[in-house]
């Protein structure tokens, strides 16, 4: 015996005049009040806004992440190629290090060490009376000490002939350790001092220069620190 089901019938319309009803005459300042289904919806809808503004910020953040990602490529790929060029040559700038590194050492040994400096004051002189002038000015000035070495300028004055005065000052580049003129000039002694021999009168300022030793090194190096904390401590 077959049984038939029963037949629902909803009325869409009735249901929605109900909800509908529900949403009218709502007091915003007592929502405690309200109907079940206007809470329902204003929570729902919150919810999402909120799930919204969440999601909008999230992506905000991420979106400067990536694009600041981004225009750190040109410069990582540019760092890359660079280092990819040195990698390949790396035996060709070790040689080539190996080699600064030597000439660097034959230039430091041409600078005299501290002791070395009365030997090579007196060379700078022997070289002068050598060439058969007269040594009127011979007076070492004030040492300046740099980062890794110190310069001592030493003021000459020397009187004789012209190709003497060049011999002399040819002699002072052949020595073994660097010694370089400055300030050069050469002119005729005055009307009263032996005016008619063909002498001439050269003035300069030969500077040389000296290698610093482990100490001194350290000590430029604190004065140089000290000299950086005042500077700091004077912004402040």
């Amino acid at each position: 015996m077959a049984t038939k089901g029963k037949k629902i019938d909803i009325d869409l319309a009735a249901v929605f005049k109900t909800a509908t009803a529900q949403f009218q005459g709502l007091d915003p300042k007592e929502p405690g009040q309200w109907p079940v289904l206007p809470k329902v919806v204003v929570w729902v809808l919150a919810a999402v806004l909120v799930v919204l503004l969440g999601w909008v910020a999230l992506l905000s953040d991420e979106a400067d992440r990536l694009q600041a990602e981004r225009d750190k490529e040109p410069k990582l790929k540019a760092e890359y190629s660079q280092k990819l060029a040195q990698a390949v040559n790396l035996g060709e700038l070790r040689k080539q290090k190996e080699q600064v590194q030597e000439y660097v050492t034959q230039l430091e040994k041409q600078l005299p060490g501290k002791a070395e400096m009365d030997a090579l004051l007196s060379d700078i002189n022997q070289a002068g009376i050598g060439r058969g002038l007269q040594i009127d000015l011979f007076r070492p000035g004030q040492v300046a000490v740099k980062d890794y070495y110190a310069e001592l300028p030493i003021a000459i004055k020397v009187s004789g002939r012209y190709h003497d005065i060049g011999a002399f000052a040819g002699d002072i580049a052949n020595l073994s350790r660097i010694v370089t003129l400055h300030d050069l000039t050469i002119a005729p002694p005055g009307k009263d001092k032996d005016g008619g021999s063909g002498n001439l009168v050269m003035e300069a300022t030969a500077r040389t220069y000296r290698y610093l030793d482990p100490a001194e090194v350290a000590e430029v190096r604190r004065a140089a620190e000290a000299k950086k904390t005042g500077a700091k401590k004077g912004k402040k």
